[in-house]
Parts: C-alpha cells; sequence; structure tokens
C-alpha cells in the first residue's frame, strides 16, 4: 500500500510532463505541421530527459559535475519556458473553443514572444544575474539596546557555496563591496560549500579579505556538514567536517558552534550567539539552551541561525529574549520578482517569510538572500544580497 503511496505522485509527474509537451506541441504546429519537425521537438525532449535522469542517477558519484549542472539547467529552462508558452495558450483556447474560431496566429506568436523573454531572462541570469551583488540596508531600533551601541552596524552575507563559484572577478567585486560598507562587525550564517571542504580552497584569500573592527563571526549550515554526498567511511566525513571548521579559523572568522561571544565597547556589552545548524527537515543539531549558556537574562542577545525554521520553532518564543537572529538557507529560491511593491518567490509555499526583516514578539529575524548560488547556476529577480544591519535606540520624544 505504501508503495502505490509513493508510486502515485510520480506517475502524476510522468502524466503532466507529458501533457505539457504535448499541449506545447499542439500550439506550436499552427507555424508547421511536418513530420520532421515533430520528431524533432520529440527527440529534444527525450534527449533532455534521459539526460537529467542519468545526471541525477550519478550524483554520488560524480558530484555536481559540469554534466549534472548542464542537465539539470537545460531540464529547468525547457520547463519554465513551456509553462510560459502553455500559459498564455489556454486563455487563446478557452476563447477559441467558446466562439468555435481557429487557433489564433497571433495570440500564439504572442505566446512565442514571452517564452522567449523567458529564455532571455535565464541567459541574463546565469550570465550576470547571479553575481549582481546589492546591499540592502536596515535600520532596527530596540529600546533595550546599550548606549554604546547605538549606531553599531553588522554586515551580513549568508549562503557562499563556494563550490558553484566560477568568476574570480565577479567574487572580488562583491568582497570589495563588503568592505566597503565598513561596518563594525562582520557575520556570515552558514553553508560556506556546497558538499566537501575543498570547495573553499580557491577562495580562501578572497573571503579572508573581510574584515571589521569588531570581529569576523561565522556559523555552519545544513551543506557545511558533508551530508549530501557520497563518503567512503564516516571518518572521512567527519576529517572533511573538522578540515571545514580549520579553513572558518584560515578565513579569520570565529566559528560559534553553540556557543556565544561578548562584543564590548565602552564597558558595555552585547551578546552574539551561534548555533550548529537546526532546521526542520534539515537536520536539527543546534542547541540553543547550550548557546545561550550562563547568558543573563537581560543581555542584549543577537543569534546567528542558519536556518529561519529556527526563529519560527524556537527562538521568537524562547524564554530568554533574543532580540536579532540573523539567518540565510532560503536564497528566495534565486528566482521570483521583488519590484512594482511585489515580493513573490516559490519559496514562500516553503517559508512563508523568505527574505528581509519580519518582526513577532518584539523580536526581529533578518533573512539574507545569499551571497552564492546552487542548484540553478543564476538568479533572476532575487540578487545576491550584502545585508547590513544598523542597531538603534529609538529617538527620544519631546516632553
Amino acid at each position: 500500500m505504501k508503495r502505490k503511496i509513493k508510486l502515485l505522485p510520480i506517475a502524476l509527474f510522468i502524466l503532466f510532463y507529458f501533457l505539457l509537451h504535448a499541449y506545447a506541441w499542439s500550439g506550436l504546429q499552427i507555424y508547421s505541421d511536418k513530420p520532421l519537425l515533430e520528431l524533432s521537438f520529440w527527440l529534444v525532449i527525450s534527449w533532455i530527459t534521459l539526460s537529467l535522469i542519468y545526471a541525477i542517477k550519478r550524483i554520488k558519484s560524480s558530484g555536481m559535475d559540469y554534466f549534472f549542472k548542464f542537465s539539470t539547467h537545460a531540464f529547468l529552462i525547457l520547463i519554465c519556458i513551456e509553462l510560459v508558452f502553455v500559459a498564455v495558450l489556454i486563455p487563446g483556447d478557452i476563447y477559441r473553443l467558446i466562439t468555435q474560431q481557429p487557433r489564433n496566429l497571433y495570440w500564439v506568436e504572442f505566446a512565442s514572444l514571452l517564452a522567449v523573454v523567458t529564455l532571455f531572462l535565464f541567459i541574463h541570469g546565469i550570465v550576470k544575474g547571479k553575481y549582481a551583488y546589492r546591499v540592502i540596508k536596515h535600520t532596527l531600533y530596540f529600546d533595550d539596546l546599550p548606549e554604546s551601541f547605538d549606531g553599531f552596524t553588522i554586515t551580513q552575507i549568508s549562503d557562499v557555496h563556494a563550490g558553484s563559484f566560477n568568476n574570480p572577478k565577479a567574487i572580488q567585486k562583491g568582497i570589495d563591496l563588503i568592505n566597503k560598507q565598513q561596518s563594525d562587525l562582520f557575520v556570515f550564517t552558514g553553508d560556506l560549500v556546497n558538499n566537501k571542504a575543498s570547495e573553499i580552497v580557491p577562495w580562501l584569500s578572497y573571503f579572508s579579505q573581510i574584515k571589521a573592527p569588531y570581529g569576523q563571526f561565522s556559523i555552519l549550515g545544513n551543506h557545511d556538514y558533508g551530508d549530501y554526498v557520497r563518503w567512503d567511511n564516516q571518518a572521512n566525513k567527519s576529517a572533511n567536517l573538522q578540515q571545514l571548521k580549520d579553513y572558518h579559523k584560515a578565513l579569520g572568522y570565529r566559528l560559534l558552534l553553540d556557543e556565544q561571544v561578548e562584543i564590548v565597547k565602552n564597558n558595555e556589552k552585547i551578546i552574539l550567539a551561534g548555533v550548529e545548524n537546526w532546521g526542520k527537515g534539515f537536520g536539527e543539531r543546534g542547541d540553543l539552551k547550550k548557546a545561550l549558556h550562563k547568558v543573563a537574562s537581560n543581555s542584549f542577545i543577537i543569534l546567528l541561525s542558519h536556518d529561519p525554521s529556527h526563529w519560527e520553532e524556537q527562538v521568537k518564543n524562547y524564554p530568554t529574549k533574543i532580540q536579532l537572529t540573523l539567518s540565510g538557507h532560503t536564497h528566495g529560491m534565486q528566482f521570483g520578482l521583488e519590484a512594482l511593491g511585489i515580493k513573490w518567490s516559490p519559496v514562500k509555499y516553503r517559508y512563508p517569510h523568505w527574505a528581509g526583516i519580519k518582526k513577532d514578539n518584539n523580536r526581529y529575524l533578518n533573512i539574507n538572500r545569499g551571497f552564492g548560488f546552487l542548484g540553478f547556476s543564476g538568479r533572476i529577480g532575487i540578487w545576491p544580497e550584502i545585508t547590513v544591519v544598523t542597531l538603534k535606540k529609538p529617538p527620544h520624544l519631546p516632553g
């Protein structure tokens, strides 16, 4: 019975996949219905599909190599282009069924135009978008912020995913933009690599350039533990994690593993705590109680926690008030729209709040959209982010 339940969504997807292509072809037939063109169409579909299946099958042994990236990108672009084409085609077909008229060539051409625009958006996202760094600034007000930290600035980046990088010049541009912010404190909120510690080696000289007067601090993300690649044995996996921790030190970052440090200014202090990855469905390793051990209940606390589901599940209602949590993880799915008052990404169906500031129970969460990229080697509408948070005391009102 369980096997049938598992097979049902697979069967439904295969049916949807076939019907999508068949309907797309029915629209394209208005240009030409020659058998050779139809054969070519289905050969391309078959080739992309089989390439994807083979790439997924060998990922454990070969990782996300160029063949995997090419196959997954070709599949993603194909599906998105066809979905756009079909979404425009359907209203026109409904109208022609009602009016009993033949399919309108101009309507199909309009659908084709939007499909071509979609293709160019993907090309731009792959070539330029993934390195189109944006600085996003937030000013947050806290009644209990120590006076000495009024105006204190924090630069945050997250989700570097160094194994995906291939453009040193673009990375240097991002590093320069981080240092240009001249923040008091720098924090990195996890996922330095995709799977293996060695991925950061070519980029050590870049990210080690990041400096801040009050230090550079970091945590681990779900990808840093090596859970998504096959290891010969547990010892090798553990050695990889230890090597990654050593690389954090080589970068000049203080890695916080369920622990805290005091940031002191003019004899006043705030607490900076960091937990190992705690994510609903992504490994619940972090121990918040341990990270805040012996912290006074009236302390001003900033928490680094990679996965924002940790804030929803534990942090926002934790007995000890944690004024600000800095997270990442979602990437904004690297695809969406943030313009004209619209903020949308498919990732919202997994994380209702997936980027930027959220306030609940008088506590703040910021989700960074990520510095790097993973899976899809690009970004469309959701650009790589450098966050600058300014801590402020509320202005005193006269009288």
